[in-house]
């Protein structure tokens, strides 16, 4: 940014070699993502889960919490074994934190689980 302090941060994680760790794989991700947004301190305002189940998308989830600086989510193509998380604040909050919170419940509940690529992009 020329001249100025970013006021906001978006850090992307892309996994290979994701496997369910449970049956309602979504509805534990969304949690994943609940409780470590509450650990980092940032207020949460809404949250919602889609488990696919390849009827009308490719077979896997779609999990979001909306924060009051922006949102996190995690999108997974379960037969591709793909999953993408997705951190972005505009506010006070840094999302590098945050997003390390989230990879080390991940990699712990998902053996097999790689992570290809981390990306962090200031905004504002």
């Amino acid at each position: 940014m020329s001249g100025s302090t970013a006021r906001g941060g978006h850090v992307v994680l892309d996994y290979t070699g994701y496997s369910p760790p449970v049956d309602e794989d979504g509805a534990w991700m969304l949690q994943v993502l609940r409780d470590c947004v509450n650990r980092a301190g940032i207020r949460e305002v809404h949250a919602h889960v889609a488990q696919f189940d390849g009827r009308e998308s490719p077979p896997g989830f779609a999990a979001v919490v909306l924060i009051d600086e922006s949102h996190v989510s995690a999108h997974c193509y379960s037969e591709s074994g793909l999953l993408a998380i997705d951190i972005f604040t505009c506010g006070e909050s840094d999302p590098g934190p945050l997003a390390d919170d989230i990879h080390s419940m991940v990699v712990e509940a998902v053996p097999g689980l790689e992570l290809s690529g981390r990306g962090r992009l200031d905004r504002f």
